[in-house]
């Protein structure tokens, strides 16, 4: 990362903020984030989300950079910076996603970012050692790095917002608990983005169970178009185009028009209907339909699960790889023809789902940010009946989750929780 030097330990930092702390009270008196020398102004870098008192130590952003000096420095070719903030920035799946953000393989080598983390207060210090290794990086599409703990600061007009954090499934919790915990997470978080964060400011919901924290995040932002909000369901997506693949003998690029149905669960319904595999329909390359209902089928819904039983751990970094596949979707053109997994809002939709849920189909993007549902994909009773009841799945989470919902966007339902709510959790959010 250029244009900026920072402390290389904590030891370093904590010795010499004394008289710097003094210094940086006059400046304030002034200026809260800015100073003069000569005549360039130089900007002190208070990570996002701390607030100082005269006593703090300092953290890993200690030193000034002159910010007049960045655009000598910047190719003319880059487009203007984009900040993108990540909640959860101290876990596994942010430790992969973040360097290839910061790399310019996500949002295009012309593009430089501001990352903003955001964490816990538990996680305070791991925050500073993945700022640390970024900064240590030299990338030099990163600009700059915030991090913090409020998601208010660490929000403040981001362009987009991961929101990867959540509360694992703790022993002994049943479903509804989990949506109840994390519910009122993203409460906060959609309340947040409505008040700070850029009305265009795309989201996509990782925490789990995202379908329906994703609802709950939009519809306490009246500010932001719903449509920017997106639960993530790629990773599926990548998941089944990999085992038709395996099954055909082919490599992985050839396969195409695969869409995951639904809620993020084990009720989702990985399509293989209109799958195509090197241009030709994967049922006609994979004729055995007995293997395509009753062996593809649940391999996907439960790959989470043997993947921990192999791994001793849930996904990370393929999570992490979907993740950047599905921002990549959104900022380039979908190829003719082609689609891809996204769950969004999905009222209005063409394949008469209930409004008012958050609901994975097919869609496309004109690379600018936005998307479109794809209509006219063929459902057959096969996939109608797997389609509808996930579609009652999250009907039934919205219900349990009523209390949570605000008024933005979607109606307040009123169904109430179900008492033999199935437990369809993947496994790996256990």
């Amino acid at each position: 990362m250029t244009a900026r030097a920072t402390t290389t330990t904590r030891a370093r930092t904590t010795t010499t903020t004394t008289t710097t702390r003094a210094a940086i009270g006059r400046r304030r008196a002034r200026e809260p984030n800015a100073r003069r020398r000569g005549d360039a102004c130089v900007r002190y870098n208070t990570p996002a989300g701390v607030g100082r008192k005269a006593d703090d130590p300092l953290g890993v952003f200690r030193l000034e950079y002159d910010i007049s000096m960045d655009e000598a420095h910047r190719p003319k070719t880059w487009k203007p910076t984009v900040t993108v903030a990540v909640s959860g920035a101290a876990g596994q799946i942010s430790n992969h996603l973040l360097f290839k953000i910061a790399s310019g393989s996500v949002f295009g080598h012309d593009q430089p970012v501001v990352l903003r983390l955001l964490g816990s207060e538990r996680s305070r210090q791991a925050l500073e050692g993945v700022a640390m290794e970024l900064e240590d990086c030299l990338f030099p599409l990163l600009r700059e790095v915030d991090i913090g703990i409020d998601c208010r600061k660490v929000f403040a007009g981001a362009d987009w917002a991961l929101l990867i954090g959540a509360k694992p499934r703790g022993p002994g919790m049943e479903r509804g608990d989990l949506l109840e915990m994390n519910g009122a997470i993203f409460v906060d978080q959609g309340k947040a983005l409505n008040e700070v964060a850029k009305p265009t400011c795309k989201v996509i919901v990782v925490g789990n169970p995202c379908n329906t924290n994703a609802l709950i995040a939009l519809s306490h932002a009246p500010n932001l178009d719903p449509r920017n909000f997106h639960a993530l369901t790629k990773l599926d997506e990548n998941r089944a185009k990999c085992q038709l693949a395996l099954k055909a003998g082919v490599f992985y690029e050839t396969v195409s028009n695969v869409v995951i149905w639904g809620n993020h669960s084990t009720t989702q319904v990985p399509d293989f209907v209109n799958a195509k595999i090197d241009g030709k329909k994967a049922t006609e390359v994979i004729t055995d339909q007995d293997w395509l209902e009753n062996d593809f089928t649940p391999a996907i819904q439960t790959r989470g699960g043997l993947l921990i039983k192999k791994w001793g751990r849930s996904s990370a970094a393929s999570t992490a790889v979907s993740i950047a596949d599905h921002i990549r979707n959104l900022v380039n053109p979908t190829p003719e023809g082609d689609w891809f997994s996204t769950a969004v809002l999905s009222n209005g939709n063409p394949y008469g789902i209930q409004d008012g849920i958050v609901y994975s189909f097919p869609c496309r993007s004109k690379g600018d940010g936005s998307y479109e549902i794809v209509p006219g994909l063929e459902v057959n009773d096969w996939l109608r009946e797997r389609m509808k009841k996930s579609e009652e799945e999250l009907t039934s989470e919205k219900g349990c989750v009523g209390h949570l919902v605000g008024e933005a966007h979607v109606d307040v339902p009123d169904a109430g929780c179900p008492v033999d709510l199935e437990d369809t959790l993947l496994p790996g959010e256990m």
